[in-house]
């Protein structure tokens, strides 16, 4: 996949989060996603909300790391639904870290929109 492509696929991916979380959406903040695949070098991007504006650089003024193996990132932003990234991250496939508020202040956010749309 090439860099175009892979840029195009995460900007689709931050949207379509945010249009299953609404109240993520407008929310600013730059993160950095981390994409491991079988090397060592593992791209990094930059990735700036609401936008997104996404790049491929490290973000040094990120607030959220996320670091995500390159083939579940693939299949997460194929088909995969808010409920689907929460099994992923439970599971250690999605990795977050970052800012301690920021990181609670999303998972809050995230926890109460899951237990919305089970209701």
């Amino acid at each position: 996949m090439s860099t175009e492509d892979t840029k195009h696929l995460i900007e689709r991916t931050v949207e379509k989060f945010g249009d299953e979380v609404p109240s993520l959406k407008q929310l600013k903040l730059v993160l950095q996603l981390e994409l491991n695949a079988r090397g060592d070098d593992a791209p990094i991007w930059r990735v700036e909300t609401p936008g997104p504006t996404v790049s491929k650089e490290p973000a040094g003024d990120a607030r959220i790391e996320i670091s995500v193996g390159r083939s579940h990132f693939n299949e997460l932003a194929k088909d995969g639904t808010l409920k689907h990234w929460k099994e992923a991250f439970d599971n250690g496939h999605v990795r977050v870290a970052g800012d301690t508020a920021v990181v609670k202040l999303v998972g809050n956010v995230i926890e109460r929109q899951l237990a919305r749309s089970r209701a």
